[in-house]
């Protein structure tokens, strides 16, 4: 069973996904947007925000942000039919900050320097299967600084 941190952790994170598809946006550029303690005041409420309805959550967010639309649209950059949901993506990054921090009080800080490094541009390559692999490799990978 998760720990409720864990939970929150994965919640932030298919939020910050599903905002950056909404408004084809980077993961850079919304984390930038939304800014630490907003990012950190969702992770402690996200047991309130999960139960809200994630379009109206991420409208305030947009709008409270001021994130406009951008031009980053990684659905049309691929061939591949079966992409992955928000939930799915969130859940990527969740298993890849829990492993690269030492315990639960680094993961907003590890999210930050996660969802602003390399690895994104490389999950969002839907034509390769990065976010498929198993959590160890993509977690070597990261720390490596390349795939390996």
């Amino acid at each position: 069973m998760e720990s409720k941190n864990s939970n929150n952790l994965f919640f932030v994170c298919s939020l910050i996904e599903y905002i950056a598809r909404k408004t084809n946006n980077t993961k850079e550029y919304i984390v930038k947007k939304m800014s630490k303690a907003l990012i950190e005041k969702i992770y402690s409420l996200a047991e309130v925000y999960h139960s809200d309805n994630i379009d109206k959550v991420s409208d305030e967010i947009i709008s409270e942000c001021q994130i406009k639309n951008g031009n980053y649209d990684i659905f049309t950059k691929t061939e591949n039919e079966n992409l992955p949901s928000y939930w799915d993506m969130g859940r990527v990054y969740q298993r890849l900050i829990a492993m690269c921090s030492k315990d639960e009080s680094e993961y907003i800080d590890k999210l930050l320097e996660i969802l602003t490094s390399w690895i994104i541009k490389e999950f969002d390559n839907y034509d390769s299967s990065l976010y498929y692999e198993n959590p160890s490799y993509i977690y070597e990978c990261y720390r490596e600084g390349k795939i390996l």
